[in-house]
């Protein structure tokens, strides 16, 4: 082998190491105030989001209730107070990240930042708490769309975070989650049966396993489908976001689109929203 060889073989082969080592330590843009953390090896790297999503408080319909109780906690946490843990579950698109995303436009000037954190990226969460330990800001981490599958074990880390363990709890740290599923991880029918077919000895233990997980979250919020009102209310909010108003042709338009997706919510109102506001006047008439 010849050294031009040897040298394209070394490459490769650092190219490959490079992709399973932790990252060299550096500290991340603490200026910024959201973030998202990210996997790399048995550690991660938190990387800055200069210009995240947010929008405020007001934009949201039909979720007063939840958001009263959100803002309470939050705001408990601001303080230096106890606040829970907090688990929002229910109908796709009625406003649980949007509740989230919202709360850092309205309490980031108050020191509350805000990061991301994606299913796959969990088993390194001990490798981020001590980081955020000692700083002076009031940390949310946000785990959207979270459930488990079976097999899967990134859950043991973020159990871990919401206790603890055996170190104490980060005081200027709490999750924020959001799930289609209340318990976050399957059960099955077999389960509640007296005599459950399978290998498990105690079936009863695996069972617990599971809910333990939900059990961690000190505060559960539910969200509920939209009715024809709600979204009605959630199209004119994102009408006014847009600098538009709701008459009687985007109303009509509004119900249509909702028809045309089979379901009303949040999020179906933002899409039509978007499209509305991305026409021309003469098509907002004709179409």
């Amino acid at each position: 082998m010849n050294f031009k060889n040897f040298l394209a073989l070394a490459a490769s082969v650092l190219r490959r190491l490079d992709a399973v080592l932790p990252p060299l330590t550096q500290e991340p843009d603490w200026s910024a105030i959201a973030f998202r953390w990210q996997k790399i090896g048995s550690k991660g790297v938190l990387e800055s989001l200069p210009r995240p999503h947010t929008f405020a408080l007001d934009r949201l319909a039909a979720v007063d209730e939840q958001q009263r109780q959100l803002v309470r906690n939050t705001e408990q946490f601001l303080a230096g107070r106890p606040a829970n843990n907090v688990l929002m579950t229910g109908a796709r698109g009625t406003g649980k990240s949007s509740l989230v995303k919202a709360l850092l436009h309205h309490y980031a000037p108050e020191g509350l930042r805000l990061i991301e954190v994606d299913k796959s990226d969990l088993l390194t969460l001990p490798a981020l708490l001590p980081m955020l330990k000692a700083r002076p800001e009031k940390f949310i981490l946000f785990c959207d769309d979270l459930s488990f599958e079976t097999g899967e074990d990134s859950y043991k880390a973020l159990k871990t975070t919401l206790d603890g363990g055996l170190s104490q709890r980060c005081d200027n740290v709490l999750v924020y989650a959001t799930s289609n599923r209340r318990h976050l991880m399957p059960e099955y029918m077999t389960e509640n049966l007296a005599n459950p077919q399978g290998d498990e000895v105690h079936p009863q233990e695996a069972v617990e396993e599971k809910v333990s997980l939900s059990d961690r979250f000190g505060l559960w919020l539910s969200f509920y489908p939209f009715d024809q009102e709600a979204y009605l209310q959630a199209v004119q909010n994102w009408l006014e976001d847009a600098g538009l108003t709701m008459d009687d042709i985007s109303k009509k338009a509004a119900l249509n689109w909702s028809q045309s997706r089979g379901s009303r919510s949040g999020r179906v109102a933002w899409q039509f929203v978007c499209d509305w506001a991305g026409r021309t006047p003469e098509q907002r008439i004709t179409d």
